[in-house]
């Protein structure tokens, strides 16, 4: 029998079913505690069950902290599975770690809770929301690969899948693994049923992060850490810290002194991430300057190849309306769900305690920092 770090029951409890179930957790973990503050961001429509979806918010801690740790989930919808275990374990049984602190927690629940509750990596205009951050006053950018590789990748028929796959393997034979990887995923802003699909304009969960940012005065912060909690890319339940900040500027620096000499860079070439347009991070940044280290805490789970497949099928049932409990729409949602969230026990413990790991690094960054 394996050992146990964490408990079966504290497993159990943290990771939930679905976006209904994890949104009542969230809710009843907050206000249990009497002193969090709690809001909701309402969205129109509904989930697969005809749920309400909203993004939820809370702040612990002293109002006017100099010093913030924001614990953020669901950026891509279906991978909140984990990052809301994280916030639920954090709520639990990690608040001792502000004791006689000058740090106070954001936590932001389900930012995009279409995806969330809808198994799906994109928002309910199909964008996906860490390719949505760009200033849409100027020129899309333009992604000639995508543009390339498109047909192959959605081919108008389901059927076709397996002959376009065969396709694209040729392509990136020729061309390389690295090439195809970030050529299909940077984004792409012209096929709006297309996967890694940055939008035309800013979705409104773009909208609500910015109306956070500003709510909670966290641009007027001594120093603001940003844990982004997503799924997909790595070795199985490894919890790689991606760091986008561009390189050699002092929040690289901080994240390599708090978090160590595990945390990688796309732009350097040493993350299982290649470089992508329009990240959530960049709204952060831009916000803060140079009082902001963010990182994306990406839990790895199985191939690309693999995660390529289930987002091609999602992709084209979602271009057709489609019965919700049909025997095969259920089969490409539990595949896509499966992909990133694998809820094996193993999977599950090894990500609470590099959960737990990396915000005890933040807060003890938090504190050190200097004002």
């Amino acid at each position: 029998m394996q050992a146990k770090l964490i408990s079966p029951e504290i497993i159990k409890h943290c990771f939930a079913k679905t976006y209904a179930l994890a949104q009542q957790n969230f809710k009843t973990s907050v206000e249990r505690l009497n002193t969090a503050d709690y809001q909701t961001f309402s969205f129109d429509q509904l989930g697969p069950e005809n749920e309400t979806l909203a993004t939820a918010v809370s702040w612990i801690g002293r109002a006017d902290a100099s010093r913030v740790l924001v614990l953020q989930s669901a950026t891509h919808g279906i991978e909140g599975f984990a990052g809301s275990a994280i916030q639920l374990d954090f709520l639990k049984h990690q608040l001792h770690k502000l004791t006689d602190t000058d740090v106070s927690v954001l936590l932001i629940h389900a930012i995009n809770p279409y995806g969330f509750a809808w198994l799906r990596r994109v928002n309910e205009d199909g964008v996906d929301l860490n390719r949505n951050f760009i200033d849409f006053t100027q020129a899309l950018p333009k992604n000639t690969i995508y543009t390339e590789l498109a047909n192959k990748l959605l081919p108008a028929h389901e059927q076709d899948l397996e002959s376009s796959w065969a396709d694209l393997l040729t392509w990136r034979d020729n061309n390389g693994q690295g090439l195809f990887e970030e050529g299909i995923t940077r984004g792409q802003y012209d096929y709006p049923d297309g996967l890694f699909y940055g939008g035309q304009a800013a979705s409104q969960s773009r909208k609500n992060l910015e109306k956070i940012i500003s709510d909670f005065d966290l641009a007027g912060r001594d120093y603001v850490a940003v844990i982004d909690i997503h799924t997909g890319l790595g070795p199985f339940s490894y919890g790689e810290l991606i760091c986008d900040h561009a390189p050699n500027s002092s929040a690289v620096a901080w994240a390599r002194n708090v978090y160590g000499q595990s945390v990688t860079e796309p732009a350097l070439g040493t993350s299982s991430s290649a470089p992508k347009d329009g990240l959530l991070d960049y709204c952060w940044h831009q916000a803060l300057n140079d009082r902001i280290c963010f990182v994306t805490l990406e839990f790895g789970t199985y191939s690309i190849e693999k995660m390529f497949a289930a987002l091609r099928a999602d992709h084209l049932l979602h271009r057709q309306t489609f019965d919700w409990n049909d025997s095969h729409v259920q089969a490409i949602k539990q595949t896509l769900k499966q992909f990133f969230y694998p809820a094996t026990a193993d999977w599950q413990e090894l990500v609470l305690l590099r959960g737990r790991q990396v915000i005890a690094q933040a807060i003890q960054g938090l504190c050190e920092q200097s004002a």
